[in-house]
């Protein structure tokens, strides 16, 4: 009896086991990047700069507006913009080695820099993030930068949780920064990074308006220095999420001037109106995921706060 017994323990486990399986997001073992060679316009000091984009490993030189290459689904907050004539890149997600595991993404918060002696000179903060979808260049301005940002995938599978590794760098320094174009201020705070994915059932009205109902929740914050964490799990809560354990105010529903957006069939970039929780067994259309060093509003954050990610994966 005692033998029949661990026998069928041991082949649950070993069921258990091979019932999970890890489904990998295309380039999301981070190896590959592609390098952007971009010479800033001579007023602002004509600098050639690096921008990194996650896809086939290429070199591309010259002022050019990048679209996804390679079949990658990956957009990164770097970005080339243009304004006024005047180019100008911003850059804050690196390839960086990760000793016998080839390379990861550091997505950083950090303070891109303009000055024009005699005429201005502005800081603004950037934390950087990596999301499924597409950023339209070149920038030609600093305000709503989500409206620049075409967020989410077509995606129609329900996993159970996201699953990457990663590392927290934490400076711990109390401060929040605050910095856009003539604006920068410092006050009492703390950041953290944030990785989330949300599962949406998406649908287009005759006007063009994008809504949504919000299928799958996962998201968590972290802080703290960390080391790597291996094969981390963030579970998918399907249904209403707010009503289900572990739920947290920033997991809510996001619409009016928190919708992130998306390109309409009439090539509109509109904002996604998410309209309610989708019932638990409803299936998605879309899929919005994020990385990000910060998780604050757009241009605030913890200076030197890092996020370093590597192997993201959907768990069945």
């Amino acid at each position: 009896m005692k033998h029949l017994i661990l026998t069928l323990c041991l082949t649950a486990a070993a069921f258990s086991a091979s019932a999970q399986k890890i489904e990998p997001i295309p380039f999301g073992d981070m190896n590959r990047w592609v390098t952007r060679n971009i010479k800033e316009s001579g007023i602002i000091g004509g600098k050639t700069k690096q921008v990194y984009e996650i896809a086939p490993t290429q070199t591309i030189d010259g002022a050019k507006a990048y679209s996804n290459l390679g079949g990658s689904p990956w957009a990164t907050s770097n970005v080339y913009a243009k304004v006024m004539g005047v180019v100008k890149t911003s850059n804050a997600v690196f390839p960086v080695d990760r000793p016998g595991a080839g390379k990861a993404a550091r997505l950083s918060t950090c303070l891109e820099s303009c000055k024009v002696l005699g005429m201005f000179d502005i800081e603004v903060l950037v934390s950087g993030s990596i999301f499924l979808g597409k950023m339209n260049e070149p920038i030609s301005n600093t305000s709503n930068p989500y409206s620049k940002m075409e967020m989410g995938i077509p995606y129609t599978k329900r996993p159970v949780a996201l699953v990457l590794d990663y590392k927290v760098i934490d400076p711990q320094s109390g401060k929040l920064t605050y910095a856009t174009t003539g604006s920068k201020k410092t006050y009492p705070g703390n950041d953290s990074s944030d990785v989330f994915v949300y599962l949406q059932h998406r649908w287009e009205d005759a006007d063009g308006n994008i809504h949504a109902k919000r299928v799958g929740t996962a998201r968590q914050r972290f802080s703290g220095n960390s080391d790597w964490k291996k094969g981390h799990r963030i579970p998918i809560t399907y249904g209403d999420a707010s009503k289900k354990p572990g739920y947290k105010p920033y997991m809510g529903l996001l619409n009016g001037d928190k919708a992130y957006y998306a390109r309409n069939s009439k090539g509109k970039m509109v904002p996604i109106q998410e309209e309610g929780w989708d019932d638990e067994n409803a299936t998605p259309t879309h899929m919005i995921l994020m990385c990000s060093a910060g998780s604050g509003t757009a241009y605030e954050g913890q200076l030197g706060m890092e996020l370093w990610v590597d192997n993201i994966g959907l768990e069945f």
